[in-house]
Parts: structure tokens; sequence; C-alpha cells
């Protein structure tokens, strides 16, 4: 039997991690700048991770959400106390696709409405409601373009307030830093301004965290850069560092019935232990910190090189923007210097996702890279 083919791959197999460093089936190590899509916020095989999911699993690791499962509201407790968002209730699910389809059906079921407002350059996921609020006609099926979404330009308050006054919104969705969308941000003014006319036209603002979450922007989420309050917090990624798992943040103002969400594996004792040490490793090593330190540092050593035209993004969620398509340095990046990063819809534009806990000289070696290639 076949794969399905999905994934364009590179002829690279690594069978073993640690830390920022992969090594594959010949032994050959490689710098992980880009955490596999912005998941390794930990760094990879970390002992406390290791830890604490065995330990777990030679006690119980899974049984079904019809049962109590302590691990869940110890859980929602550190999350709440570390995020600062121990007002909002938590609900657990398995991925940020699944996160963000979860966020825009409730929006929905307490609003009564069904219009969503995206913005330029989105990706949400690819489940039906979320892919069809992600700006790439690309990847939508006739089946998901049934949803009622008007995308807008990012940072535009007058086309939002415009667009909420029509009526019929039951969501505006929105990350604090553009993913797959080439590292954009939304600006704390924007921001803010969101939340306010959301709440003043009856919608329901949802904070897509699933990648800028978790630490990734220096803040615990990155709309907390803005004096925004969201009604629904998505998020995924970071937060299993590794482990399949997502969930939402809901403001306790946002009500459902029972039987509106549901999950069979969502919030199992092994992601809650994963979790759970993901949280336990950013407070006690103080990451967010970190990440603002490594972004100065990368800063700092981005401006050496004057081919860099800009450095986006906030945190250890950063783009360098190049006058050029970068695929080919991405591949003699991997090939020739053994170092991941990624891509983004803008084709200029490489994406540095490292482990919120990469070291100066793990990014000093990114820098010699394109130095040497630059020249």
């Amino acid at each position: 039997m076949e794969l399905f083919d999905v994934y364009p791959l590179y002829d690279i197999t690594p069978i073993e991690a640690l830390g920022s460093w992969l090594t594959d089936n010949n032994g050959q190590k490689y710098l992980d700048l880009y955490g596999g899509h912005a998941v390794i916020s930990i760094g990879h095989s970390h002992p406390r991770y290791v830890e604490r999911i065995g330990r777990q699993l030679q006690k119980i690791g899974f049984y079904s959400n019809s049962v109590q499962n302590p691990l869940q509201q110890r859980l929602a407790d550190r999350l709440g106390s570390l995020s600062g968002c121990g007002d909002y209730r938590l609900f657990l699910c398995n991925s940020g696709a699944e996160a963000n389809e979860n966020a825009l059906k409730l929006a929905s079921f307490h609003t009564g409405h069904s219009r969503v407002i995206a913005f330029h350059n989105s990706f949400h996921g690819r489940t039906s409601a979320a892919v069809a609020a992600t700006d790439n006609p690309g990847i939508v099926a006739p089946l998901n373009a049934n949803h009622e979404v008007v995308f807008l330009p990012l940072n535009r308050t007058d086309l939002l307030e415009h667009e909420l006054e029509k009526g019929g919104v039951c969501a505006v969705i929105l990350e604090g830093i553009q993913g797959v969308g080439g590292l954009d941000s939304t600006s704390p003014e924007f921001y803010g301004a969101a939340s306010r006319l959301c709440d003043s036209h009856g919608a329901v603002l949802i904070a897509d965290e699933v990648q800028c979450g978790f630490g990734r922007s220096g803040k615990f989420f990155a709309y907390q850069h803005s004096g925004a309050r969201p009604g629904i917090i998505s998020m995924a990624k970071g937060m299993g560092n590794g482990f399949p798992v997502g969930g939402i943040l809901i403001r306790e103002d946002i009500r459902a019935s029972h039987g509106l969400l549901g999950t069979t594996f969502g919030g199992n004792h092994l992601a809650c232990a994963a979790v759970t040490a993901v949280l336990e490793v950013i407070e006690s090593e103080d990451l967010l910190a970190h990440a603002r330190g490594m972004e100065a540092y990368f800063r700092e050593r981005a401006g050496e090189i004057p081919e860099i035209r800009e450095v986006k993004g906030k945190g250890l969620m950063l783009g360098l923007r190049f006058d050029f398509e970068v695929a080919d340095l991405r591949k003699k990046l991997i090939f020739e210097h053994r170092i991941f990063t990624g891509s983004a819809k803008n084709k200029n534009l490489l994406r540095i996702l490292p482990a919120l806990n990469v070291q100066p000289e793990e990014l000093d070696l990114l820098f010699a890279a394109l130095k040497k290639e630059l020249a």
C-alpha cells in the first residue's frame, strides 16, 4: 500500500532528537530552527517532558471523557495561573484546526449568527469552517466554500467596524502574528479596537494562538501584547511539544448547551501530562523572558547581514525577508549546513521557529551559514 501523496518530502529521515538537534538514520545531525511548524516549544526530548509522559503511561494512558479525569482540572489551574487567563474555562481537543473549528462553532451558537470576519493571509486550519476562514483558495474544497466568510486587510479598524455594522457576524478570528501568511503582526491598537468592536456589536473575538501562543511571541499569548480581551482563545502546536493536543479558552460570558462540543481523545491522560510538563518547563526555565532575550540577540545578528531587508515577528516567531525568493537558500541551509528553517506564503521569507530554549551559539550557526551563502 502506498501513502497518499500530500506533502513534498525532503530525503531526510530523523530518528532521534534532543534539544534543538535532530539525528537522521545516517548519524548526521541537523540544527532544528523550525520546530516542526512551531510545535517544539521546550526542545526535543526534554527530560521533564519524557519523565512526566513515561510516568503517566505506567499508570493510565487513556480513558474516555465519560469518566472523571482530575488531570484536566490540574492542567486548567496551572494554565490559568501561568497564562493570566484564570477566569476563562478550558475545553481540550486534539489539534489547532479542531480548536478553531470548535471556537467558530461555539461563537455561532452563542450569537445565533453565522457570518465570520477573517483577514488576508490568514491560516486557521484545514477542517471545514477553519479552512473557510483561511485565505488560501487552493486548499478550500467546494464543501468548505459554503461558509459565510469575509476577508479584510489586517490592521484596518475602519473596514472592520464597517463590516461589523452590517450585522449577522458571529466571530472575528485573528492571529496575533500570522504564521503561514508571512509573519505580519496585528498591531496592539488594532487588536484592542477589534476587542471593543466585537463586544459592542455582539460578535466573538477569537484569538488564534495556535502557532503564536504558549510563549512563542515572548508573552504567553500574542494577544497580550495589546489590551484585547478575546471571547475565545484557540491553542495547540507548542502546547504539547509534539504530543497531539489542542484546546480553547472560553470567556465566562460565552455559553453553550451540553453536547455542543465533544471529543473522544481530547484531554486524555497522556495529553494532560504532556501539556503539564510544557507549562512546568516554561515556568521553571523562565522561557518567556528567554524568548524575548533571544529575539533581541537575533535582531542584532541579523543587522550584520545587509541582504536581510527586514526581521518580522516577535519573540521566537521570526522571519527574515530578502529581496529574492529563498527556496534555493533553504535547500542549501538544509543539505549543506544541516539547518532546518521554514517557508511562508511570502516566497522571500525564511521562517525561524526554534525551541524557546534555543541558545545564542545555535543561532550563531544560522547567521554564519547565511553569511557564507550570501557572500
